[in-house]
Formats: C-alpha cells, sequence, structure tokens
C-alpha cells in the first residue's frame, strides 16, 4: 500500500494491505407487531426436488409439537404454498399493515397467492419487483408471536436468495436435494453461496429417493441411486432425513390437506432446531399486596389520552410501568387490529399485569383471566389517572361486561 492510499480501492488499481472495511448491516426489522425467534430457509439448487411440500411439512411438524409456526413463501413466480394447505382466501391489510392467513391448525401463511385476483395469474416481474415483495412480507407483514418461520426460497441463487440472506435475520438453512447425479453440482453452488453470505446450514434433505410397493415393500429408485452420501461428506454436513416418494403425500398436496398427512420423518430435524430454543416468557400475575419493588405493566385502552368506551375499538394502549406505586415509564402501543381473540393474547406478550378499559366483552375477559391478567372495567377519564388510580387502590374491577356488541366479535370478544 502507497504512503498516499486513502484505502478507497476504487481509486487505484493498487492492492490494499490495510484494514478491510467493514460490512454493511443489510438487515431490515420485521414489522413492529411482530416477534419472530426463529427463521429457517428452505433451499434448493433446481427446482422440482419437492421444496415447498418440505418446508410445509416443517412447519405442519413444528405446529404440532406446540410451537408457533409459520411461512413465508419467498418463491414469488412460483407459489405453491396455499394449494398444499388448501386455502383459497385473500390476505388483508389495514393502515398497520397486512395480515398473514390462518391454517386449519394455526400455521401462519404469506404468499403472493394471497394477494392475486386469481390464484392461476402469473407474476411476470423483474428480479428487483420480486426482491422488493419478499422483503415487504419481512417488514410490513403482521406476523405476531412466532417461534419458528420457514421461508420456501426459490430454486438457485439469484436475487431473491440475495435479498433473503442479505435482508432477513436467518438463523441456518436447509437444502432439499434429490437423487439425480446433477444434483451434486447444484447442491455445491447453494453451500457456497450460504457459506459466502455467512448462513449457517443446518444440513441436507433427500427427497424422492425411492419408490416403495404397498404391495411386495420392495423399493425402486426411480430417479437413480443416490448420492447423498458423498455430497454430504463432501461439505462436511449432516443428512437430516431421507424421504420417500408418497403417493399419499402427493394426494394431500393436491388436496389441500397437508396439515394432516402423518409421517415420522422430522425427529431428527426437531432435535436440531428446539436444541437452543429459549422458553417462552410467563407472566407472573402480581396482586396488590405483592407489587411493592416489583415492576408492574398497566395498558389502558385509550384515544387521545383518554380511556376508551370499548376495548376493541381502542386507537392505541398506553402501557405504564411503575414500582413501589410510582408509575417510572409510559410507552404507546398502537391498536394491532380487530381480529377475535387477539388483543389479549397481544398484550399478554407485551408482559401486561393489568388492563383498564371503558368495557369489554366476555370472551376477552376469559382469555384476559387465563393468562393471569387483572381486567378493570368501567374506568373514563384521563388514561393516566386511571392507571394512577389503580396504584392508589381507588379503581377496582367492577366485574361488569359490556354486552352491547357481545354476538358481534366486538370489544375484542
Amino acid at each position: 500500500m502507497s504512503e498516499n492510499c486513502n484505502q478507497n480501492c476504487s481509486d487505484c488499481g493498487e492492492e490494499s494491505t490495510g484494514r478491510k472495511a467493514a460490512k454493511t448491516d443489510l438487515t431490515e426489522n420485521t414489522h413492529e407487531l411482530s416477534r419472530i425467534k426463529k427463521v429457517i430457509g428452505v433451499v434448493s439448487g433446481k427446482g422440482g426436488v419437492g421444496k415447498s411440500v418440505v418446508t410445509s411439512l416443517l412447519a405442519v411438524e413444528m405446529n404440532k409439537r406446540g410451537y408457533n409456526t409459520s411461512i413465508l413463501d419467498a418463491d414469488v413466480t412460483g407459489p405453491s404454498i396455499p394449494k398444499a394447505f388448501g386455502i383459497s382466501e385473500k390476505a388483508r391489510g389495514t393502515e398497520l399493515g397486512l395480515y398473514p392467513i390462518t391454517t386449519k391448525t394455526g400455521i401462519e401463511i404469506m404468499s403472493i397467492n394471497l394477494l392475486l385476483p386469481n390464484e392461476t395469474d402469473p407474476v411476470v416481474w423483474r428480479g428487483p419487483i420480486i426482491s422488493g415483495t419478499v422483503k415487504q412480507f419481512w417488514t410490513d407483514v403482521i406476523w405476531g408471536d412466532i417461534d419458528y418461520m420457514f421461508i420456501d426460497m426459490p430454486p438457485g441463487t439469484g436475487d431473491v436468495a440475495l435479498t433473503v440472506f442479505q435482508s432477513l435475520k436467518v438463523d441456518g438453512i436447509i437444502i432439499v436435494t434429490s437423487p439425480q447425479e446433477l444434483v451434486s453440482m447444484i447442491v455445491s453452488k447453494a453451500v457456497k453461496m450460504a457459506e459466502l453470505m455467512d448462513i449457517p446450514i443446518l444440513g441436507l434433505i433427500e427427497n424422492m429417493s425411492c419408490y416403495k410397493c404397498p404391495d411386495c415393500g420392495k423399493e425402486y429408485k426411480i430417479f437413480g441411486d443416490s448420492h447423498i452420501d458423498q455430497i454430504a461428506r463432501r461439505h462436511n454436513l449432516e443428512i437430516l432425513t431421507v424421504l420417500p416418494i408418497d403417493p399419499k403425500l402427493a394426494s394431500a398436496c393436491d388436496n389441500g390437506k397437508i396439515e394432516s398427512f402423518e409421517n415420522n420423518w422430522f425427529e431428527r430435524i426437531v432435535q436440531i432446531l428446539t436444541a437452543k430454543q429459549e422458553e417462552k416468557p410467563q407472566v407472573v400475575y402480581i396482586t396488590k399486596e405483592e407489587k411493592g419493588g416489583k415492576t408492574l405493566k398497566i395498558a389502558v385502552a385509550s384515544e387521545n389520552e383518554k380511556v376508551t368506551e370499548h376495548f376493541g375499538h381502542c386507537i392505541n394502549f398506553n402501557i405504564y410501568a411503575a414500582v413501589d406505586d410510582q408509575i417510572i415509564h409510559c410507552e404507546t402501543i398502537a391498536n394491532p387490529g380487530h381480529k377475535p381473540g387477539f388483543l389479549p393474547l397481544f398484550l399478554h406478550e407485551q408482559g401486561v399485569n393489568v388492563i383498564i378499559s371503558g368495557g369489554m366483552g366476555a370472551g376477552a375477559i376469559d382469555i384476559f383471566n387465563e393468562k393471569g391478567i387483572e381486567v378493570i372495567v368501567g374506568a373514563s377519564g384521563d388514561a393516566k389517572k386511571a392507571a394512577e388510580r389503580y396504584l392508589q387502590g381507588e379503581l377496582q374491577s367492577t366485574g361488569s361486561v359490556c354486552h352491547e356488541h357481545q354476538h358481534h366479535g366486538e370489544c375484542g370478544n
């Protein structure tokens, strides 16, 4: 490096031995109402190896084990996830953001097919627009509380893969292969891209390894001999599982019933994914007698700093943190939406111990009670003063329930 080197290598052709420039962080934040713990990308070097099926089965498996799971369908030009789950309704948006569609068993899904007028409409977009769409699925969708998000990647190592690896906080990837010898070269490309982007590779899954005759039990290698062992040794990767060709699985996908498909293929993957999974935070109910010296979180359903008459219709929640009957901090969180049963769970995840409102549906009260959150209804006036009155023992639950909208899904019910 010359004495006059300014370490801007674009100014000259001279090789610099100076300090390497810091890597630019291009990661994007999720929606403020999304809380996603682990993100797993499911990738393949080529199309047609069953990547979307594997993604769906992984989400179903983790969901069956009690985890909140979701699928971000990043295969914008070839979306197939909604079909496998039998989803035909369209995603809806509000001024707060876009809501995913929930499957029969509670898996959250977002796919371009949930936004198109017809699921057969082609997506004839250029690469940057497709990449931008995938990024918006991450930043603009209100995912809520998710333990595991699985991303169904498009095949190859193009724009979308680069966008996902750079912009989304991916914790690891699983590479799906098939037995053909050609796949060896394709897998190598996917592995090298992951290494280049510093994304951990959890292992390999070989799909369509063989077909087992239900009558005689003999196995037929439809796509030839497997090369998964050589690929795994070459790249020092673990073989997570090997999946057979199963007509019942194909039928389940075609009929939108993948959630009811039974299998025992993913035990090793479950072990890896749950090895370092943090336990969900537990909200401890704090009584008036016990709260001395402890932080108490009081949420007030409000509008223009006034207590809202109907819980579900509030504009925001003023959340007051108090210690020894004194408010020490206040934050305002926008109402994330008025889906049935959602708000009590949302506030529970915020660590709220007490909710104050003018009125509330019986269903919402029941959910709050199940979560150990004290409910105060019948309040009015200034939001902060309502919280202070509670701390002073002047505001207690009246036990009253707003019945006006109870049968119309109002008031949070």
